[in-house]
């Protein structure tokens, strides 16, 4: 969409790129206290898990309304009331002493967790334009990798004082939300004329209607099916390196918690740096092409974790997997605002917070059983392979849909 007749103000992409770091906050930031909350609270190891979980299975149930309501009202309502309920959530925890208010307390989290990330992605849609979108999608994403760096440091000194105290930090988002009252522009309004590929009967108001629109979508412009496939396989082997890499770590020596934190902030400078070179790498190479040289960071940083034998070692992979991730996740953002109907931009950009989260979700559940049979560096080497096949579909995909791509 075409910027608005005065270019926002830098306070304002800087409000949002810090609201950003806040969906990582979400989790990471609780990391490293699950022990303390388990001995708190007298919960199982399972239990605990769920404090750090719960939200991300609310944003993958809530953010396609999240999107919808986007798509009625516009991103900036919605945005600042996330902040809100986002701050209101995740501080909760700072009050409550006993675990099922605390889960309950994630689940509101998840709302305004859902709410300020799709919120971002279209407030980034209507306020910028061309390279001026790229440059601020790569901040984005920038900033979700220092958050992921940042946070469980921040988390893990909090938690030396009291289990609880790493819940205060969410009340951040509060006087956050109140600085986007004041500073984030209303969009100009998106069309809302009815799309070719979108049954304009009232029938598409029912369930049935809407998945039917979206499916006439998606089968209009199936380039959508690639950048979802591609952010859950980010985001899947993203918690593939988050869950089994600190076990890996252990075998080469490092088993401190502060050492491995270490290692998975290296992991998300190292897509901060490829995320905020992201626009001035566009202006050179396609988006695709720079996917793909992010999978074959990918294969290349998995397949050498079989190959590490050292502490100093262990290092690159991490840092290859990073610089990768902050390739791929604004081009599947820019993607999305390339493909999706202009009226529609909250919905379609909801799914892929949908796809992304779900991928972080079973990270575990796919890759833990391999465990027992391959060992830990089995599981690297065989997310080696997904990365190797995605190579392979990207090379597929450059010289049969380049020009749309």
């Amino acid at each position: 969409m075409a910027e608005t007749e005065s270019s926002p103000t830098r306070i304002v992409l800087w409000v949002i790129v810090a609201a950003a770091t806040l969906t990582v906050m979400a989790g990471a930031i609780l990391g490293p206290v699950v022990p303390q909350i388990q001995s708190a609270l007298g919960v199982s190891d399972t239990a605990a898990g769920l404090i750090i979980t719960t939200h991300g299975g609310v944003i993958v149930l809530a953010s396609p309304f999240v999107g919808a309501l986007i798509d009625r009202i516009g991103p900036r309502q919605p945005f600042i009331g996330g902040l809100a309920i986002y701050g209101l959530g995740g501080g909760a925890g700072l009050l409550v002493d006993s675990y099922l208010p605390l889960l309950a307390s994630r689940v509101v989290l998840g709302v305004g967790t859902a709410a300020v990330y799709t919120s971002i992605t279209v407030l980034l849609y209507q306020l910028y334009a061309g390279q001026e979108m790229e440059r601020a999608l790569g901040f984005r994403s920038s900033a979700n990798s220092a958050g992921a760096a940042v946070w469980p440091l921040v988390g893990g000194a909090a938690g030396t004082v009291t289990w609880n105290l790493p819940f205060a930090v969410y009340l951040i988002a509060l006087p956050l939300g109140a600085l986007a009252l004041l500073t984030i522009p209303e969009p100009a309004a998106t069309s809302t004329a009815s799309d070719d590929s979108e049954p304009s009967s009232a029938a598409a108001t029912t369930l049935r209607g809407r998945l039917a629109a979206t499916a006439a979508v998606v089968g209009a412009r199936p380039q959508l099916l690639f950048v979802y496939l591609l952010y859950f396989t980010a985001n899947t082997l993203l918690y593939v390196v988050v869950v089994f890499y600190p076990q890996f770590l252990d075998g080469v020596g490092v088993d401190s918690s502060a050492a491995i934190s270490l290692y998975l902030a290296a992991n998300g400078a190292a897509g901060g740096v490829t995320a905020v070179a992201y626009d001035r790498l566009r202006k050179r190479v396609s988006r695709l092409t720079l996917v793909g040289v992010a999978v074959g960071l990918w294969a290349i940083g998995f397949a050498g974790v079989s190959a590490v034998t050292t502490a100093v070692g262990a290092l690159l992979p991490v840092v290859l997997f990073g610089a990768g991730i902050g390739l791929v996740f604004p081009s599947a953002f820019a993607w999305v605002e390339q493909f999706a109907p202009s009226a529609k931009q909250g919905q379609f950009s909801a799914y892929l917070a949908s796809v992304g989260y779900t991928g972080q979700f079973l990270a575990p559940v796919l890759f833990g059983p391999l465990v027992p049979g391959l060992g830990v560096a089995g599981v690297f080497a065989v997310g080696a392979a997904v990365a190797a096949v995605g190579v392979v579909v990207v090379i597929a995909t450059s010289r049969s849909t380049d020009r749309h791509l």
